[in-house]
């Protein structure tokens, strides 16, 4: 029997939509989500690049979105991490204005997370039990 990939990481139909009208227009793109107050509780789409990531950050998976060229790196404060390494992650998008530098904010739209709580066997896949 084949084992399936985990992944940390997913987007709904709606994101994806979103996401391919945002790399129509800005290229490639990258996903951060920091953990501060307000906006920062949401996850930041920005050209990738734009963004510099290093050691305070964690890479959780990259987006593969069908008819985006180059996958899409999903990246977040370690610190933000520590709190939500049980969690799989999904990147949705809601109507209203968020008030950061997100791409998408000029659409009208925003980008937010939903969580849950990973399954037994996504808690081994990444070595969380």
């Amino acid at each position: 029997m084949a084992e399936t990939q985990q992944s940390r990481v997913e987007v709904t139909g709606e994101a994806a939509d979103l996401l391919r009208r945002l790399t129509e227009g800005h290229g490639p793109v990258m996903f951060h989500q920091s953990g501060g107050c307000c906006d920062g509780s949401s996850p930041m789409c920005y050209p990738t690049g734009e963004f510099m990531t290093g050691d305070a950050d964690v890479h959780l998976g990259d987006l593969d979105v069908p008819g985006v060229a180059e996958p899409v790196p999903v990246w977040m404060s370690k610190a933000q991490y520590e709190y939500w390494k049980h969690t799989h992650l999904t990147i949705d998008v809601v109507k209203g204005r968020g008030s950061g530098f997100s791409l998408e904010a000029p659409e009208g739209v925003r980008f937010l997370i939903r969580s849950r709580l990973m399954t037994q066997d996504e808690l081994r896949a990444f070595s969380l039990l």
